[in-house]
C-alpha cells in the first residue's frame, strides 16, 4: 500500500498528539512521545501546551526538581526531556552518537588522555558541587595541565554522562546551566548500563509509537544511530510495511494509528526545535516550505517557531515584549485566520496570563 504525504502527516500528527489535545500527564506523555528536545531552557514548554489537555506547567516543574524527569544530553546529542525511567537506558544506548558527535569537534584536545582518569577526576570535581561545562573544563585542568579546558569539559560530558539541573527549565525560574552526573542525579537509579540486545530494537518500537511510519533513514535522523537497518530486518516479522510517493519502505506497528487524510488537524503552536521538525530524514510530511528563504538558516542564531495550519507548517511566530508577531508563508483563509486568531490568544494566556498582548499577523511572505 502506498501512504501519500497527507496520510504520513495525519498518522504523525496522531502520534505526536497534535491532532487534538490527550488528557495525559507530562511523564504519561513524554514517555509516549519518547522525550522532547529541550534544547532552550523554557520554550518547550509550548510542545506539552500544545499536546496536552488542562496542561499545568507546574506540574513539569515539580518533576524536574524531583528528578522524576530530567534533561539530559541524549538523541543527536541534544538535550532531550525525558523521563528518569527512559533516561537509565536511553543514555548508554546513545553513547557512541554523543562521543562521535562531540570527538568530531574536541578530539585534538584530548589526544592522549585516558578515559577512565577524566571520568575520575570529573566525577571527583562534580561531588564538591554542580558545574558548568566551562568551570568544569578549568577544574579538570589542573588534573591536566596544557590540555585545552573546554575540550576537557565537553569530552568529560561524553565519557560521564550528566544531567542538567533545576531551577534551569523549571517553569518561570532561571538558573544557570549546572550539572551533575546522572547517576547522582537520579539518586536510587539503577546501573546505566545498555542493553545491547534489546535495546535498539525498543528504541526503534518507541520511534514508531511517536513518529511512524517511517523509513530507517528518518530514524537515523531522529536518534543520532547507525546500522538501524540490522535492527530493522530483525524486527521485520513484528512491523507492517509501506511504501511512499516516492517507493521508499516505510515501517510501522501493526496497531498504531493511520487516520484519514481527511481528518481535520487543528492550528497547533511549535516551539523552536520541536520533535515534529526534527526527527524524519524527509521532513515534507510535516514541512513544504524552504526556512532558509524565510530567513532561518546556518548563520542564523534564530530557530524558526512554526505554526500548523491544516497539518502542515504555514507559518513563524515571534513573541517579543506584548507582542505576538505571525508571519505567514501563504494567504490564509477566512476560517483558518479566525482559527489562527484563537489559539493565539490561548497561547498567549498561557505564557502571560493576565497581560495585554497585540497580535499581529503579517502579510504572506511567499
Amino acid at each position: 500500500m502506498t501512504l501519500t504525504r497527507r496520510h504520513l502527516n495525519r498518522a504523525t500528527l496522531e502520534r505526536q498528539l497534535l491532532l487534538r489535545r490527550a488528557p495525559l500527564s507530562t511523564a504519561e506523555a513524554l514517555t509516549h512521545l519518547a522525550g522532547l528536545q529541550a534544547q532552550e531552557a523554557q520554550s518547550w514548554y509550548v510542545g506539552l501546551w500544545s499536546r496536552l489537555a488542562a496542561y499545568d506547567p507546574s506540574e513539569t516543574s515539580r518533576l524536574l526538581g524531583e528528578a522524576s524527569i530530567v534533561r539530559v544530553g541524549l538523541m543527536r546529542n541534544t538535550i532531550h526531556l525525558v523521563t528518569a525511567d527512559d533516561a537509565r537506558w536511553l543514555r548508554p544506548l546513545l553513547d557512541p552518537v554523543i562521543e562521535r558527535s562531540t570527538m568530531g569537534v574536541f578530539r585534538r584536545g584530548v589526544t592522549g588522555v585516558d578515559r577512565d582518569e577524566l571520568v575520575t577526576a570529573a566525577r571527583a570535581i562534580l561531588a564538591e558541587r554542580p558545574m558548568q561545562f566551562a568551570e568544569l573544563g578549568r577544574a579538570l585542568e589542573t588534573h591536566f595541565p596544557g590540555r585545552d579546558p573546554a575540550a576537557l569539559g565537553y569530552v568529560a560530558r561524553a565519557w560521564l554522562p550528566l544531567a542538567q539541573l533545576p531551577p534551569r527549565g523549571q517553569w518561570g525560574r532561571k538558573g544557570r546551566a549546572l550539572h551533575m552526573p546522572l547517576d547522582d542525579w537520579l539518586r536510587n537509579a539503577p546501573a546505566l548500563v545498555p542493553d545491547n540486545v534489546r535495546a535498539p530494537e525498543r528504541l526503534m518500537l518507541r520511534y514508531l509509537t511517536a513518529f511512524g511510519p517511517a523509513t530507517v533513514a528518518d530514524c537515523r535522523q531522529w536518534s543520532g544511530l547507525t546500522k538501524l537497518g540490522e535492527v530493522v530486518e530483525r524486527m521485520r516479522p513484528q512491523l507492517v510495511t509501506f511504501r511512499d510517493e516516492q517507493g521508499r519502505e516505510l515501517f510501522d506497528l501493526p496497531g498504531a494509528p493511520r487516520p484519514d487524510p481527511d481528518t481535520p488537524a487543528p492550528v497547533r503552536f511549535l516551539y523552536d526545535f520541536d520533535n515534529l521538525l526534527l526527527s524524519h530524514d524527509d521532513r515534507s510530511r510535516v514541512v513544504a516550505v524552504d526556512y532558509t528563504a524565510q530567513g532561518f538558516g546556518y548563520d542564523s542564531p534564530e530557530q524558526p517557531r512554526s505554526l500548523l495550519v491544516d497539518g502542515f507548517v504555514a507559518a513563524t511566530w515571534k513573541l517579543t515584549g506584548d507582542r505576538l508577531t505571525i508571519r505567514p508563508f501563504r494567504r490564509l483563509t477566512a476560517s483558518e485566520r479566525e482559527e489562527v486568531e484563537a489559539e493565539s490568544a490561548a497561547l498567549l494566556a498561557f505564557l502571560a496570563p493576565g497581560r495585554a498582548h497585540d497580535l499581529v499577523i503579517d502579510k504572506p511572505s511567499g
